[in-house]
């Protein structure tokens, strides 16, 4: 089982995203997990700032208290239980693609990430994880990267995966946004961007 948490605010950048992931992630620590992390859209809206941690969310809140994170104003946070890759730093979610500006957490198992993970290597995408989550990354920040508006580029990415895809935030072209997808059937919906 996994949790996942996301906060949209609006106003100037602030540590209040970081406090309500944080906290609605600690409420839900009794489903059980064995890594956590947090996604948090940096002030110049171009980029996220991610930390994760395997084990539990202490040592996440220990990382950010060592290297804290920037300020912002929409974040995401998870809690794992693996199914591809250990419990590790690098396969707790967020993940981050697109240099940085689209990170994705999911909840479920991707059954054909092997297939995709090749096609994406094909094209030079480099993993750093062992998640079957990852791919689902890359591959939205392929079409992103081909100029799709990011609700669109989500509904062809929703089509791809066997499996289900959870929420997103992103700042491509530097809008923040979160959106989420639904299997069976596939649904796209979003927050920040015209559809």
């Amino acid at each position: 089982m996994c949790g996942i948490v996301g906060y949209v605010g609006a106003g100037s950048p602030s540590d209040r995203p970081q406090g309500v992931v944080m906290g609605g992630l600690e409420r839900l620590e009794y489903r059980g997990y064995d890594s956590a992390g947090i996604a948090i859209v940096t002030p110049d809206e171009t980029r996220l700032a991610v930390a994760k941690k395997a084990g539990k969310l202490v040592n996440l809140a220990k990382e950010i208290a060592e290297r804290p994170l920037p300020v912002g104003t929409a974040a995401i946070g998870h809690t794992r239980w693996a199914t591809h890759g250990s419990p590790t730093d690098a396969n707790a979610h967020p993940h981050l693609a697109a240099g940085g500006r689209i990170a994705i957490i999911h909840n479920g198992i991707i059954e054909n990430y092997a297939a995709l993970r090749d096609e994406l290597r094909g094209k030079g995408v480099e993993f750093l994880s062992e998640t079957d989550t990852e791919v689902a990354g890359h591959l939205l920040a392929d079409e992103v990267d081909s100029g799709k508006p990011l609700a669109e580029a989500m509904r062809a990415v929703a089509r791809r995966p066997q499996g289900a895809l959870t929420p997103l935030p992103g700042a491509p072209r530097g809008r923040h946004v979160a959106v989420a997808t639904r299997a069976n059937p596939r649904r796209v919906g979003g927050l920040g961007e015209k559809r």
